[in-house]
């Protein structure tokens, strides 16, 4: 009897559960798909996530309420073509080296802050970073600066919105220096935990540091992000640096950004004008075909029979493509790439896979092409590789190696 009647009660919510089950299964697993395949809307907001911003409440004009003292909040406008004549507005910052800050922090007004991060500092990260520092202060631009500090003192006496521009001008200026582009994944903005750090250990290296949101992004232009798009974006901000100092620029570009950094350099090889000296991929992938397949979020759907047709071909009609591999080969400058093996939102395999194409495609006669990589044991993941103590040192050294070379 107990029997019957757990049958009959089967009965009765098997076939809703069954129907219920089914539409569930349509509209997550083919509806959606298709909604996906004929929204580009769709695809873009997937592709940049610009809806994710953490950390919550920052404000991007004040980037000392996150450490980054001696740090120029600005805007640049991009047009995207010549009859453009609005543009498009977007959040840069300029993190001053740390060699520039010590000889002015009086002037800057962050005699506290750079004492209070000075006895932060563990012994050590002291030591760790003690030698790469030191052989950074003997270069030129620290004879240069110490020639330049008095004149600069009696110029700017103390520094205000009135005169920041053109006295972080005049130090990016100042022979011997370096600048480092860095080009961010995509969620969140140029403001947050991670990318700090990264910029933080470049200020320690003596690097100048630009860094900036792309249109869609945090404080810059609401502007729907393409792949043409935040490239030209990276473009412009490189344009700006490049015309104000004749210093080596590198470009450092994490996850998405790897992305946009190889587009850029494809680009400006194909302009035949200025160019980086060299290029830091870090966490970079081949394409976003393979990376969609691959990501954490398409777990549920790779194994659908129409997930190409539904998925990765449509972006690659709507040119969301970020072919690094393809890109990697058309332009001659170094390339160091840095790839953390438990990565899980970018697989270590394909930052690897990118690091064969390029030594099979690229002439031998162009720079080399490095790797790095990071055991799974350090748990770095895809954001903290700025956190292993020997990156300052590979940093240093693939700086120092190609400043001067010409490709």
């Amino acid at each position: 009897m107990l029997f019957a009647r757990r049958r009959r009660f089967f009965k009765r919510i098997g076939l809703p559960f069954l129907v219920i089950a089914l539409l569930l299964f349509l509209v997550i697993f083919v509806l959606l798909p298709l909604a996906f395949r004929f929204s580009v809307t769709l695809q873009r907001s997937i592709l940049f996530l610009t809806f994710i911003t953490y950390p919550k409440g920052l404000d991007l004009t004040q980037p000392a309420s996150i450490g980054l003292y001696a740090t120029r909040n600005f805007y640049i406008t991009v047009k995207d073509h010549n009859a453009d004549e609005d543009g498009v507005r977007i959040g840069v910052w300029h993190v001053l080296p740390k060699n520039a800050v010590r000889r002015f922090k009086r002037e800057l007004h962050v005699e506290e802050a750079y004492e209070q991060e000075e006895q932060q500092a563990g012994q050590l990260q002291r030591e760790q970073s003690k030698s790469t520092v030191e052989q950074a202060n003997s270069n030129n631009n620290n004879k240069q600066l110490e020639q330049v500090a008095p004149a600069l003192r009696n110029e700017f006496p103390v520094i205000l919105p009135e005169n920041e521009q053109i006295f972080y001008e005049r130090l990016l200026r100042i022979p011997g220096g370096t600048v480092v582009l860095y080009l961010h994944g995509n969620t969140a903005t140029r403001g947050s935990g991670h990318r700090s750090e990264v910029y933080k250990l470049l200020r320690h290296l003596n690097y100048h540091v630009f860094s900036f949101d792309y249109r869609g992004y945090a404080d810059s232009d609401p502007v729907a992000p393409t792949e043409d798009g935040v490239v030209r974006d990276a473009l412009m901000v490189f344009e700006y640096i490049a015309n104000l100092t004749t210093n080596p620029i590198y470009i450092w570009g994490h996850s998405l950004g790897t992305g946009v950094a190889t587009h850029m350099c494809a680009n400006l090889a194909a302009l035949k004008g200025r160019a980086p000296r060299g290029v830091i991929l870090e966490s970079p992938f081949t394409n976003i075909r393979d990376e969609i397949r691959l990501h954490p979020f398409s777990r549920p759907f790779r194994r659908l029979p129409w997930f190409d047709f539904t998925i990765s071909e449509p972006m690659y009609s709507n040119r969301l493509r970020f072919e690094s591999d393809k890109h990697i080969d058309e332009f001659p400058q170094p390339i160091m790439i840095v790839h953390s093996e438990d990565d899980v939102v970018v697989p270590f395999h394909l930052g690897y896979r990118l690091y064969r194409i390029a030594l099979n495609k690229r002439s031998h006669a162009w720079g080399p092409v490095e790797f790095h990589r990071f055991e799974r044991r350090h748990g770095y993941g895809h954001k903290y590789l700025c956190r292993a103590p020997e990156m300052p040192g590979l940093v240093q050294h693939f700086v120092e190696s190609y400043r001067d070379a010409i490709y």
